[in-house]
């Protein structure tokens, strides 16, 4: 199930609010991921679709992100299961203390884990199930930024050039790269579509070919997250 849970203020845009995609309203923006692939596929997501963001800090480990030079950041997106022995209480408070807004992302779509983060002072709680769309929405909210109407999830190169070479790809192979894209392993992506892991494995490997076919290659995945992203799978 699809859980947005906010705190009481954050939903309220404040006076004097910044409209999305002004030049000089781009909120600097920091990912909490021990997922590395998941942090690539953020990203990537972000910088193709929510230009009035920018991903200015990733990092895999909480020592990582607060001795970044870049913290702290206007807003930061934490991963509400990490494998450090660090709480989530203690994370948010830190992030708070240092001035920046706090969005937990997470997994586990529990009571319990919502009103542990919001009562650390977290401005949201969002499920990992929710597309990116509605992940910036809500970030734009927090930050208090008026959403542009006209704004479109996915921009072609001019002159509709990348709409020209986008693959066609069938509906599992679609699947097999949105779930592949967003961080689950191959024999997970098997999982999650109740195929055998030779049947994902063969439609990813469908996917990088048709790619290269359109000469936008994706034989690394690091390059293919790039693709979803460019192409509106991870939406």
């Amino acid at each position: 199930m699809s859980t947005i849970e906010h705190r009481p203020e954050s939903s309220a845009l404040p006076a004097g609010g910044r409209s999305a995609g002004h030049a000089s309203a781009a909120v600097r923006l920091a990912i909490l991921d021990d997922h590395e692939v998941l942090l690539d596929s953020l990203s990537s997501w972000i910088s193709a679709n929510a230009t009035d963001f920018e991903v200015v800090l990733m990092a895999p480990t909480w020592l990582q992100l607060v001795h970044s030079p870049a913290f702290p950041t206007d807003l930061v997106f934490i991963d509400f299961q990490l494998k450090e022995p660090i709480s989530i209480e203690a994370r948010v408070r830190t992030c708070r203390a240092a001035g920046a807004k706090v969005i937990v992302l997470s997994s586990v779509d529990t009571r319990e884990a919502r009103e542990r983060a919001l009562a650390a002072g977290a401005a949201a709680f969002l499920s990992k199930s929710l597309s990116m769309a509605a992940v910036m929405e809500t970030a734009r909210r927090v930050m208090g930024i008026q959403s542009d109407p006209a704004a479109r999830v996915w921009r072609p190169a001019p002159g509709g050039q990348a709409a020209r070479d986008r693959p066609k790809l069938s509906p599992g192979e679609a699947e097999a790269l949105r779930l592949y894209a967003t961080g689950y392993s191959t024999s997970e992506v098997a999982t999650r579509m109740n195929v055998q892991y030779e049947t994902a494995k063969t439609y990813l490997r469908r996917v990088r070919e048709k790619y290269a076919r359109v000469d936008r290659p994706a034989s690394k995945k690091a390059d293919l997250i790039r693709r979803a992203a460019e192409d509106g799978y991870l939406e």
